[in-house]
């Protein structure tokens, strides 16, 4: 029997920005070792519908791109997969070139082919040199008249280790127009469908999605294969928590597949990491990659890792990315080629087989933030990996535009990033992450930001108070924390009403520096700004016409905490530039913050090991399907 493993697909929507993602007609070049793009001709009326596209007389199109190449190296080093087909349907006169790269991005050609009228041109590959990475791809060059590309797709005969379809468990608050959406794209790909067995829609929200004019429409198409569920608002985790205990019930499927509200999806990418997950030789978490909704070539996240001294996430090659595939497609980018293991993948999409489900239990109630990476990195421990997966992606609203580190959630920031610290740490007292959210603690403080330092004060009591507290806070944490909001004037952001908000020394502007590149101080520059800046926050009230008028002002680029400091109050704009924010100094919250801030720190790092035992013995209860349902029973 054939089996599919990927289908060369075009872009579902009619945006020139998503071309380079799925074709790349372009011809680059190289100066000073940076990709050169010499031509743009790429044309959005050359793409037909979803399979087929036009090869224009004389031109040659790449399939070597994110969506339409083929991630040999992770179907070599995670699945017992050797010997897989490319076959490329085509019709006129045209010549198929076949490629493959290896970890280093270095191409090499594999076999070449001409082909006349209609055609079906298949190439039987071996995947046995890809350890270190590398993916395979085809070209279509047209000759004197234009071709056709029908279609092309990856397959094999080998069977696949386990069976079964996924349900898909989408988390909603107040997000019905994305969902629509989603649900809309679902609709309309039947293959991808195939391996589905539910869509459970999980909604937390007041504006609902079954009000929206077109759910009724979708709802039809979809039938029993879409459930609504309504549930109060339980966070990212409480929702997924939700689907995967509507999917346990549920003996058609073996997977749940975890959806964000706010994203658009790529619905070939649903059906290849089902796909990948059934081919896996051991039950393994199958991620897809983020690539930012409102800049939608750019690509943000790709291969995470937790470093366990400081307990914190990263990606690798952070300082790479976003990538940008209208600047460097991914034949002309090696950091791309290599095979990247990831400790965990961000719920925007995320594939769990239900067997680690049934052995290590569900999300932590942890309401958001964190709950995937603690998950990952809990299945990791138990002998069951996280692939970030190539080639399976969706577009997700980026974190550039956002600054949740000083809204409500910088409770859950800190509170869920020790509680998984306790939880998985190897090193002893959590290595340097106490001393890291000491610090966090001093730059909100000299940032003159005091909403962020009182919940993650609050975030420490609540930690130190037991494991209980967990599921005992879980629908009333979020609303507690915005209200507290209310105490502190400079969460209000200003909005444009006409008038300049202007500050009395007006904007500080300064010297553009690379990407990654900073001018804050180091060393012994850095421990004397420290001091220096303690002591006079700690002394010095502000001028009583800095408190009546922001002093200066800053864009949110450069509001850093090494320029801020300096004055006694700064009017910064908010990060998705929706206003503006105004800091001021306050000598009487800084010091009991900041002496909070050391009692917190000394009793937690005293207390670790007792918590550590505590959180640790309490964890199996916590994420057990029983309790989760028990919350479930209590918040109907």
């Amino acid at each position: 029997m054939t089996y599919t493993l990927q289908n060369a697909v075009l872009p579902l929507d009619r945006d020139p920005d998503l071309l380079p993602l799925y074709v790349d007609p372009e011809t680059w070049s190289t100066i000073d070792e940076e990709p050169v793009r010499v031509t743009n001709v790429a044309q959005l009326s050359n793409i037909l519908d979803r399979h087929r596209a036009r090869i224009v007389a004389g031109r040659r199109v790449s399939f070597g791109t994110y969506f339409n190449a083929f991630p040999a190296s992770y179907w070599q080093h995670w699945t017992a997969v050797r010997e897989v087909r490319l076959t490329v349907r085509t019709s006129g006169d045209a010549t198929i070139l076949v490629y493959r790269s290896n970890g280093a991005g270095t191409k090499q050609r594999i076999e070449t082919r001409e082909v006349r009228g209609d055609a079906a041109t298949s190439f039987d590959l071996v995947l046995d040199q890809y350890s270190d990475g590398g993916w395979i791809w085809f070209d279509v060059a047209a000759d004197r008249t234009d071709a056709m590309f029908e279609g092309a797709d990856w397959t094999t005969e080998q069977e696949p280790v386990r069976a079964g379809k996924a349900s898909i468990g989408i988390t909603t608050y107040n997000k019905p127009d994305y969902c629509v959406t989603t649900l809309t794209a679902l609709a309309d790909a039947p293959d991808v469908l195939d391996v589905v067995d539910r869509v459970f829609l999980i909604d937390q929200g007041t504006d609902l999605v079954a009000d929206q004019t077109a759910f009724p429409a979708v709802a039809e198409r979809l039938g029993e294969t879409l459930q609504i569920v309504r549930q109060p608002n339980l966070g990212g985790s409480g929702g997924f928590a939700r689907a995967m205990v509507e999917t346990l019930a549920r003996p058609e499927s073996d997977f749940v597949q975890l959806l964000d509200d706010d994203v658009r999806i790529e619905p070939e990418s649903i059906r290849r990491s089902v796909v990948f997950g059934r081919y896996a030789s051991v039950p393994t978490i199958v991620g897809a990659h983020m690539f930012d909704l409102l800049d939608r070539p750019k690509l943000h996240a790709w291969a995470e890792v937790v470093d366990d001294a400081p307990f914190m996430w990263r990606a690798l090659f952070q300082e790479r990315l976003p990538h940008d595939f209208s600047v460097a497609n991914l034949r002309q980018t090696p950091m791309l080629h290599m095979r990247l293991d990831a400790d965990y993948n961000g719920w925007w999409m995320c594939l769990i087989p239900t067997s680690i489900l049934r052995e290590i239990g569900l999300s932590l109630p942890a309401f958001i933030k964190w709950d995937d990476a603690e998950f990952c990195v809990r299945a990791r421990d138990a002998g069951y990996p996280t692939v970030s997966m190539p080639g399976v992606a969706l577009w997700h609203v980026s974190w550039v535009g956002k600054d949740d580190s000083i809204d409500w959630q910088a409770y859950f920031h800190a509170r869920n990033r020790i509680v998984a610290a306790l939880l998985h740490s190897q090193s002893p007292l959590g290595g340097t992450l106490i001393r890291h959210s000491r610090r966090v603690d001093l730059k909100h403080l000299m940032m003159m930001q005091y909403y962020p330092v009182e919940l993650r004060h609050r975030a420490l009591r609540d930690i130190l108070s037991g494991p209980a507290h967990m599921r005992q806070t879980l629908d009333r944490a979020m609303p507690e924390a915005r209200l507290i909001a209310q105490k502190h004037p400079e969460t209000r952001i200003h909005k444009d009403s006409g008038v300049p908000l202007r500050s009395r020394r007006g904007r500080q502007v300064f010297k553009r520096l690379k990407k990654n590149e900073f001018d804050s101080p180091t060393g012994i520059a850095l421990r004397t700004f420290t001091v220096r800046t303690l002591i006079s926050h700690w002394f010095h009230s502000p001028r009583p016409e800095n408190v009546a008028q922001p002093e200066v002002e800053f864009g949110k680029g450069d509001a850093h905490w090494w320029r801020v400091p300096l004055y006694d109050s700064a009017l910064v704009s908010a990060a998705d530039g929706s206003g503006k924010n105004i800091y001021t100094r306050d000598r009487a919250q800084f010091r009991r913050m900041l002496l909070d801030s050391v009692r917190l720190h000394r009793r937690l790092q005293r207390e670790w090991p007792r918590l550590a035992r505590q959180y640790r013995d309490a964890l199996p209860d916590l994420v057990s399907e029983s309790q989760w349902r028990a919350t479930f029973e209590e918040q109907a």
